[in-house]
């Protein structure tokens, strides 16, 4: 089938009991064994298991082409369980152009745990060979990145660490349906479902998608089970709701970003701005190849630096200022500020999440904050 159908059936049947098409939410913590102290209807506590999160690992799963999955109640959660399962001494190489949040959690919580990592840029295959040690379990990209929205060569890094038995992770969560990592050769899918799955600001949540059901999957779905960040069945519930439509949400939200880029890249006051899309991109190439359109993400360098790009942000109109991405409102922000100190965006750096509001409108505005 083709991804739209997918997207629509993947993970949902019709109420037995009722005949519902749209699936109840269950919100029962506990099940009832047999008279033999069993479980024959496959649930036993909802920290184990829930209808409503099978339904949704099932779903997406299905949707990236993935074996099975794990669901969590945040991206953050999910990214936590895949560090949680390597063992201290262990090595891991790490984007330093990914989610801060991702750095962050490797660089305050894991290394002080035992794990070992180096932050270099994926998009250099070189630096990715010479960065390789004996003890190198893990390979983390994200791609497009967040917030320079750099190109990673996701076929080519996974010949170079799987040579090497390296486990590789793929963070999608900016190229839903877009991006298919699992093509390409990756062995791990993360997705902070609170985005594009979810799709319009309400609900937060991630997963971690395996391409076969291994070991080290297990240690994940275990750590779900034992650690207890899964999300609540209305999670689930509002997350595969949110996947029904996310290929054509996706479509809308690449179509606007392009237009938003384009005007962008000929405005006088704007120095660089950083989309895939864009020919002048150095990764336009790569992420032509892998990519099938090129996302609702992009970031932009005002003239003027930081106090200049602030005002821009000041100055909108129909963008709204707040973090996070993914939703049908379009989203401004000022990178550095949030991310705080230690951060590695530019000062004059404004990152949008473009929604699915007219292109014509998000240009007008961004057009009188730019003055």
């Amino acid at each position: 089938m083709k991804i739209e159908t997918v997207a629509v059936h993947a993970g949902h049947t019709i109420d037995l009991a009722t005949g519902a098409v749209s699936a109840p939410i269950h919100l029962s913590t506990t099940f009832e064994r047999d008279v033999e102290g069993g479980y024959p209807r496959g649930f036993m506590y909802t920290r184990n298991n829930n209808p409503n999160r099978q339904a949704l690992e099932q779903g997406i799963s299905a949707l990236e082409g993935g074996a099975t999955a794990a669901a969590f109640a945040s991206g953050t959660g999910a990214t936590m369980a895949i560090f949680q399962a390597l063992a201290p001494g262990d090595h891991v190489l790490a984007h330093i152009d990914a989610y801060y949040g991702t750095s962050r959690l490797l660089r305050e919580i894991f290394l002080r745990w035992g794990l070992e990592a180096d932050f270099i840029d994926m998009s250099d295959l070189a630096a990715v060979k010479k960065a390789l040690r004996k003890k190198t379990r893990l390979a983390w990209m994200e791609t497009p990145s967040n917030p320079l929205l750099k190109i990673v060569d996701i076929a080519a890094v996974m010949r170079i660490v799987h040579d090497a038995k390296v486990l590789c992770v793929c963070d999608n969560t900016w190229a839903p349906v877009l991006q298919r990592p699992f093509d390409l050769g990756a062995d791990l899918i993360l997705h902070s479902t609170t985005k594009y799955f979810g799709g319009h600001c309400d609900v937060a949540g991630g997963i971690v998608v395996a391409k076969i059901d291994t070991e080290f999957f297990q240690r994940i779905r275990s750590i779900q089970y034992c650690g207890g960040a899964v999300p609540s069945p209305f999670d689930c519930w509002l997350i595969l709701r949110g996947m029904r439509t996310v290929p054509w949400r996706m479509r809308a939200h690449s179509e606007n970003a392009m237009k938003v880029a384009r005007f962008l890249a000929q405005h006088r006051r704007v120095e660089r701005v950083h989309y895939p899309g864009l020919t002048s991109h150095p990764g336009h190439q790569i992420a032509r190849r892998q990519m099938s359109m090129f996302g609702g993400m992009l970031s932009f360098d005002v003239t003027g630096g930081r106090e200049a790009a602030m005002n821009v942000a000041a100055k909108t109109k129909v963008f709204i200022r707040a973090t996070s991405l993914g939703g049908v409102e379009s989203l401004i922000e000022h990178r550095a500020s949030i991310e705080g100190p230690g951060t590695t965006s530019p000062e004059g750096l404004l990152r949008l999440s473009i929604g699915l509001e007219n292109a014509e409108d998000l240009i007008e505005d961004l057009d009188q904050a730019l003055g």
